[in-house]
């Protein structure tokens, strides 16, 4: 229930972090799952890095296989491809045998599941939680002895044939747990902005013209965003009306960022969204795809301006992205926008700290220090 609950609260706010390949949020599969265990067992921090790695590694790899027809296909990847990382990663933390791992891994892709019909709805993190608590239950049911097949991943029947097109998982899986790690060449991708990512390098083009120009609503007639080849497929809501909808606007994405100098949980209140001159200039925003490959990705951004004038940006890596990492101040600064949003009057700077000391200390110290 911790594992289910965490996983719901971390992923509502379209917060949480990316990582290319899985096209989906590998920290929200991974970290609730693992606290519950860790602070359940009463387990120190020492493992949880390590844990980490491991259903970072496994959901890169899996990910690099199958994640772009699977996605395609309107599978929910942080739910779908992250059970099975989370359910490893698990495995890792309590320290269970190849036979119970291989059981544990069946066991999640008996659950694996979700949908991207459901963005946009409260279901989408409903199906981030039970991502966390199938994992830990896939863990727990394994160690106590439940088996499953050990051809449940690839078999004729198993994960690849109906999940994706009977893909091998030979290539990708060869290289498992060699260096370099995919935390490394793969990398983590941290959210500025608390929407989704496929609108980050155009929020970032826009703000960057808003700043370098002085520019308010009011001076942009309208605005074409054209992202590389598969970038708009999750943004399916073109005229949101709530909050959670505009999570998926690119639409909304612009207006805010350009009414607001900025896009912050406050800009997704329902009433926020619903504001007249926002939705009036939603109407001049126009998205397209170009043709070709997904990666790598890029967005390019073409404000006219009332005055006549053209303005353009082009953002191929976004602020927060692997390349181009948040400062542990932009990270405060992050964490203290959830904290105020959320009523909490813990302090963003020690929780960093603690987090980053994890490995010296037991899982309960930083959940109790939110409490």
């Amino acid at each position: 229930m911790a594992a289910f609950l965490n996983g719901v609260a971390a992923h509502v706010l379209d917060y949480d972090d990316v990582t290319s390949p899985m096209r989906g949020h590998p920290s929200v599969a991974l970290w609730p799952a693992l606290m519950a265990l860790a602070d359940g067992r009463g387990l120190s921090g020492a493992r949880l890095p390590s844990a980490y790695i491991v259903g970072f590694e496994a959901i890169c790899k899996l990910s690099k296989a199958i994640a772009q027809p699977h996605y395609a296909r309107g599978w929910h990847t942080t739910s779908s491809i992250g059970v099975i990382g989370a359910t490893l990663a698990c495995c890792h933390l309590l320290e269970l045998d190849l036979w119970q791992t291989s059981n544990a891994l069946g066991l999640a892709v008996a659950q694996s599941g979700g949908t991207r019909q459901h963005f946009g709805t409260d279901a989408k993190s409903f199906q981030a939680g039970m991502c966390g608590a199938a994992a830990v239950r896939s863990a727990l049911l394994a160690e106590q002895g439940l088996d499953a097949s050990e051809s449940a991943l690839d078999g004729p029947f198993g994960f690849t044939a109906l999940h994706g097109n009977g893909e091998s998982l030979a290539d990708a899986l060869s290289a498992l747990g060699e260096s370099p790690f995919e935390l490394h060449t793969s990398g983590v991708e941290v959210k500025r902005f608390p929407m989704c990512y496929a609108t980050h390098r155009a929020i970032d083009g826009v703000l960057s013209l808003r700043r370098d120009h002085g520019l308010t609503l009011r001076d942009v007639r309208r605005v074409d965003v054209e992202t590389s080849a598969g970038g708009l497929i999750p943004l399916i809501h073109h005229r949101p009306g709530t909050g959670l909808q505009a999570k998926f606007s690119m639409e909304y994405a612009v207006a805010a960022a350009l009414a607001d100098a900025g896009v912050r949980l406050s800009s997704f209140t329902d009433e926020a969204v619903r504001r007249p001159e926002i939705v009036d200039f939603m109407a001049r925003v126009n998205a397209t795809e170009c043709q070709g490959a997904l990666f790598p990705r890029s967005s390019l951004v073409r404000l006219e301006l009332v005055s006549g004038d053209v303005l353009e940006r082009r953002v191929e890596v976004q602020h927060g992205a692997a390349a181009d990492p948040l400062t542990d101040d932009e990270l405060i600064e992050k964490v203290a926008d959830c904290l105020s949003h959320g009523g909490c009057g813990a302090d963003p700077r020690k929780l960093l700290h603690l987090a980053s000391g994890m490995r010296r200390h037991s899982a309960a110290v930083l959940l109790d220090s939110l409490m």
